[in-house]
């Protein structure tokens, strides 16, 4: 069975940071890239970030020059790092793989909260 585990989430107050993994169990082999959305209730869900099996990244504009995202040296994990967070980065943030086959696979999410 395909896993896909989010972890990192938690509380933290505006301007701090906060570093999300997400290690898959799907092989290296079969990655094409690897990405972070967030999603807050009543609202679709968001790309964040994303990073190919080549290593090209992409950002959403609301967290360019904030955020980091980048894959671990297994390549079956990518880290995003987020800094300066503001009380709108709160959401519950997933993990995607997307396959060669053209199957894209889910986390289970993590919760995200800047609050002071």
């Amino acid at each position: 069975q395909v896993q896909v585990v989010e972890s990192g989430g938690g509380l933290v107050q505006p301007g701090g940071s906060l570093r999300l993994s997400c290690t898959t169990s799907i092989s290296i082999s079969s990655i094409s890239a690897m990405s972070w959305y967030r999603q807050v209730p009543g609202k679709q869900r968001d790309l964040v970030a994303g990073v190919s099996s080549g290593g090209s990244t992409n950002y959403a504009d609301s967290v360019k020059g904030r955020f980091t995202i980048s894959r671990g040296s297994a390549k079956n994990t990518v880290y995003l790092q987020m800094n300066s967070l503001k009380p709108e980065d709160t959401a519950v943030y997933y993990c995607r793989v997307s396959t060669t086959y053209l199957v894209h696979y889910w986390g289970q999410g993590t919760q995200v909260t800047v609050s002071s």
